[in-house]
């Protein structure tokens, strides 16, 4: 396992010193997480401020992943090192990427570079050793063009900002035509960042199909004139000469490029084939190899531009400008200018161009572009339009809107809550562009096979170049033998299998409202065996309503009910909120009486004076430890009976007299008990709910709903112990939760998976997998979509592999010529990636 070590010096506001047990919690938090394996406080400090050290696996987690979960656990991180997440055109295959990323981490001070065949670059540097000059520079020396940051950096250096200014007066004197003008969602061109230029060759960007074809029919011409005997051989040979310089143009391009860098590529390999068939004369089987070989790498670089696209048309969701209203007047801006707290103005049927909370007007909103329901949602305004919505986490949906959804039929008029290179929409491409470069267990495993496989291909080939010594036959044919299997050999499929099922597969999901992080999430999710679920907000509404009204002695409901919110309406607590709201609307206006002197019990319940009395309220626990006055048991039992069926109780006692029971309960979605069952189906052995509400209120949930398990009366910390002993009995267990509340459990978890997370930034930025839509019923369709993409990784591994052990042996033993394994060898990569484009076509249930 390739590991580094980076000292990330970090701040932990309100604790005086690194021995704090706030510390040792951020050290256990973090070191649970998949490819962290050590956290420790370093020697040494940072200009005072302690610094932690990480052991980790940068092929797993990303420095940038690493900070984001130090934030979400309440750390704060001077700004050490610099993220980059760079779109680049060029990259023409996946072997290409993995020269890149070699070159990239030659940088003294890149610390991580992952490359991936569809043009994303993610790099992590110490800011004090390199820049974005300095990379920048790498990727231009590559023959790449930076198209866009998506970078979460602000700031690089003015060196780039001087660079930048330079190379747009030089595109002005040269008048350059400029592709990919277009900003995408949430970005104007700022530091570090560059428009893209037409690349490719003297046809564009499909120079390559289009020399291929050339040398097609050079190719097919000459063999048609060999059999004509009136023609001298030298016009055949011309045209075959032609077929090679159009065939060879890019394989040679590539082979010099990579053995200047020291390194063997297919593509070395594959001239050395083809200039070795034309020293035996045989130029036609040369010209068929290079054809067939530039022809299916231009359809491979098709096909994944493909996929690319389908990522790409996230980011052109928004529009490009919104309708500003200031004072009494509108007018058209570009999104990069809206504020917070600018009110914009959306037209019927037109598309949002910020994120936002609704201020006036009525509407339904299709967000199937974001979060994927297929249902319109209605929008209406908020109570208090004055308020600032910006740092606000709990915003109802009825009142929130986001860049990218289509209005109806209404015009609506929205504040923005958030600038465009924050939105929901922004972020969810930066982090879909960034799932593109994280690799997959089956990846890391077939890139480590092929680092022993293909120089084991080259000894072989080595040895068989000598056969004629031992077997009685000339050098050509030992040669031609040796060449026919080094084009056998070549793993060109297995390098694309892998990439290109992920990167179809996390193109589908975000499709279809749901993030995935890379290889790594897209695989475990597929092979879970076991689910658990946080029960508030989760498997239930999250919203408890009052269903119990019980009067004891000779008080009567309503005015029972009067003494409960009149006590409640004091405190913030989601239950008490619940009794205040539900017991207003019962008493229809009824005059309350006032409370006052609120006191909590943590975990058991509140007491307050009302006018001479004392009033208490809480479970049956509060009463154990008060004093001599102890509920009868009778009371009791009605207490009791009440939560066997699944109820929240508060017992109410005025000074030593128990006066009434109120029961709350917090409703299962309408969607759950379905979608349960469509788990089980799909093979989900075991559903577990964690809660801290009793056992006896969580058997009832689970009853209802269909769940295997009910776990009770869990605090966090036993949560995550929960988790631990889950992963013991079943291998690969997700944690299902909000992603705010439940991230120690999920980061304990194989795979955390986050609902709603359209509407908290914490969850998108921690959960592994993001259910954009607050709907639990997304879940299937993600596990079906990665269990269709793990089945797809094995079909090409199958393929990729199956074809290089039947044409070793067939080209060894002579039965197949160059021709034929050419023809295998690229048919085989063709129908990996055709295969792995299915997965764009993947249904939901």
């Amino acid at each position: 396992m390739k590991k580094l070590q980076i000292k990330l010096p970090i701040i932990l506001p309100q604790v005086p010193n690194e021995k704090d047990a706030c510390v040792e919690r951020l050290i256990r938090e973090l070191e649970v997480k998949n490819g962290i394996e050590k956290v420790h406080i370093a020697d040494e400090k940072e200009a005072g401020t302690p610094q932690l050290c990480f052991h980790y696996d940068p092929d797993i987690i990303s420095i940038d992943r690493i900070q984001s979960l130090a934030k979400s656990t309440g750390a704060e991180i001077t700004e050490k090192y610099g993220h980059l997440l760079i779109e680049v055109k060029g990259i023409r295959h996946t072997r290409q990427a993995r020269s890149i990323e070699k070159s990239l981490l030659a940088i003294n001070g890149v610390l991580e570079a992952s490359v991936s065949g569809s043009g994303m670059v993610r790099l992590e540097f110490d800011k004090k050793q390199t820049n974005f000059d300095e990379i920048s520079k790498q990727i231009e020396k590559e023959d790449l063009q930076v198209q866009r940051s998506a970078s979460n950096e602000n700031d690089y250096t003015k060196a780039s900002r001087k660079k930048q200014e330079h190379s747009k007066k030089e595109d002005t004197k040269k008048q350059t035509s400029v592709e990919g003008h277009k900003h995408k969602e949430g970005e104007s061109h700022g530091p570090g960042e560059e428009h893209s230029h037409a690349h490719g060759g003297v046809f564009g960007k499909n120079t390559e199909l289009i020399f291929s074809v050339i040398c097609g029919a050079l190719l097919g011409i000459g063999f048609g004139l060999s059999y004509v005997e009136s023609i001298p051989d030298w016009i055949s040979l011309g045209l075959y000469i032609g077929a090679y310089f159009f065939g060879g143009f890019f394989t040679a391009k590539e082979a010099i490029e990579t053995v200047s860098k020291g390194g063997f590529e297919i593509d070395f390999l594959m001239l050395v084939a083809a200039i070795g068939a034309a020293v035996l004369g045989e130029w036609a089987e040369g010209a068929l190899l290079l054809f067939l070989f530039s022809l299916g790498h231009a359809l491979e670089h098709y096909a994944m531009e493909k996929a690319r696209k389908s990522i790409a048309a996230l980011a052109e969701l928004a529009p490009k400008t919104a309708l500003l209203k200031k004072d009494g007047k509108t007018e058209e801006v570009g999104i990069e200018k809206l504020g917070i707290g600018d009110i914009i103005v959306v037209k019927p049927n037109s598309k949002i161009s910020a994120d936002g909370v609704v201020v006036d007007g009525k509407s339904s909103v299709n967000q199937a572009p974001i979060t994927g329901e297929s249902v319109p949602v209605d929008k209406v305004p908020v109570e208090d339009s004055a308020k600032d919505y910006s740092e606000d986490d709990d915003i109802k949906d009825e009142n929130r809107v986001f860049a990218g959804t289509i209005n109806g039929n209404n015009t609506l008029e929205i504040k923005v809550i958030k600038e465009a290179k924050d939105s929901t929409l922004s972020r969810l491409v930066k982090l879909v562009n960034e799932a593109q470069t994280q690799k997959s267990p089956t990846q890391l495993l077939t890139d480590k096979f092929e680092k022993y496989f293909v120089p084991s291909v080259l000894i072989l080939v080595g040895i068989l170049l000598f056969a004629f010594l031992v077997i009685d036959e000339p050098f050509s044919a030992s040669f031609y033998r040796a060449m026919a299997v080094l084009v056998a050999a070549s793993p060109c499929a297995l390098a694309i299998s892998t990439p290109s099922a992920v990167l179809s597969g996390v193109a589908r999901a975000a499709r279809g409202g749901v993030l995935i992080k890379g290889g790594r999430p897209l695989e475990d999710l597929g092979e879970l065996t076991a689910l658990a679920f946080d029960k508030t907000g989760t498997l239930t509404e999250g919203k408890p309503k009052l269903t119990q009204v019980v009067a004891l002695g000779n008080l009567n409901e309503e005015d029972l009910l009067k003494i409960a919110v009149a006590v409640e309406s004091l405190s913030d607590h989601p239950l008490a909120k619940a009794v205040v709201r539900d017991g207003k609307e019962i008493l229809k206006g009824k005059e309350i009486p006032e409370a006052s002197n609120l006191e909590a019990v943590l975990g058991k319940g509140i007491k307050a004076s009302l006018g001479k009395d004392k009033i208490y309220i809480g479970n049956l626990d509060l009463y154990e430890d008060l004093d001599d006055a102890k509920p009868s048991e009778d009371i009791s039992t009605k207490v009791k009976g009440l939560e066997s069926g699944g109820n929240t109780t508060m017992l109410i006692r005025r000074n030593k007299e128990y006066i009434g029971i109120i029961a709350l309960m917090d409703t299962p979605r309408e969607a759950a008990r379905e979608t349960l069952k469509k788990l089980k189906e799909i093979g989900i052995k075991r559903m577990i709910m964690l809660t801290g509400d009793n056992q006896k209120v969580a058997d009832a949930v689970a009853k209802e709903i269909g769940l295997t398990d009910a776990w009770g009366s869990l605090l966090p910390e036993e949560k995550v112990d929960a988790i631990k002993k889950l992963k013991e009995q079943e291998s690969k267990v997700a944690m299902v939760g909000d992603g705010v509340n439940d991230a120690p459990a999920m980061a304990n978890s194989t795979v955390g998976i986050a609902m709603g997370a359209a509407g908290s930034d914490v969850a998108l930025e921690t959960a592994d997998i993001a259910l954009m839509a607050d709907k639990l019923e997304t879940l299937p369709f993600a596990i079906g979509l990665s269990r269709k993409a793990k089945a797809i990784i094995k079909q090409n591994l199958w393929v990729s592999l199956g074809v290089v052990a039947l044409l070793i042996p067939a080209t060894i033993l002579s039965w197949a010529n160059i021709g034929v394994a050419v023809a295998f060898h690229e048919g085989s990569t063709l129908v990996v990636v055709a295969n792995a484009l299915r997965l764009l076509a993947y249904k939901k249930d």
